[in-house]
């Protein structure tokens, strides 16, 4: 971990907390949509429920390592592209679900910031 001449870390970048929020906000709304999912029922929900739960966790992972400035960031923002790339299209399977059409466009509002964060050095 980089620090300052002062010993604090450097401040976030614009497009760091951007990514950071964006991870926030997917990882909410999957949330949300798991539960709406359990509520529903239903077999054919299981392969969104998976792609849900990998979403929801690696969101919340990748904006604790950009938090804390892990040297895996950038890897674990192209991890987190990807899940949110394959959750977005799981929820797209339910087009006349409000919640899973929310939950598919903050995954890929998501996905995109992660793709941009993964290119940049941090």
């Amino acid at each position: 971990m980089t620090q300052s001449q002062s010993g604090m870390m450097p401040a976030l970048t614009q497009q760091m907390q951007d990514c950071i929020d964006a991870c926030m906000d997917c990882h909410n709304i999957c949330e949300e949509a798991m539960s709406s999912c359990m509520q529903q029922g239903g077999q054919a929900q299981m392969q969104i429920m998976r792609a849900l739960m990998d979403c929801s966790e690696t969101t919340r992972m990748c904006a604790d390592m950009m938090m804390r400035r892990s040297p895996m960031a950038g890897e674990m923002c192209a991890v987190c592209a990807r899940a949110c790339d394959m959750c977005a299209e799981a929820c797209m399977s339910m087009p006349d679900d409000e919640m899973m059409m929310r939950c598919a466009e903050a995954c890929r509002r998501c996905a995109e910031t992660c793709r941009a964060m993964a290119g940049a050095s941090m």
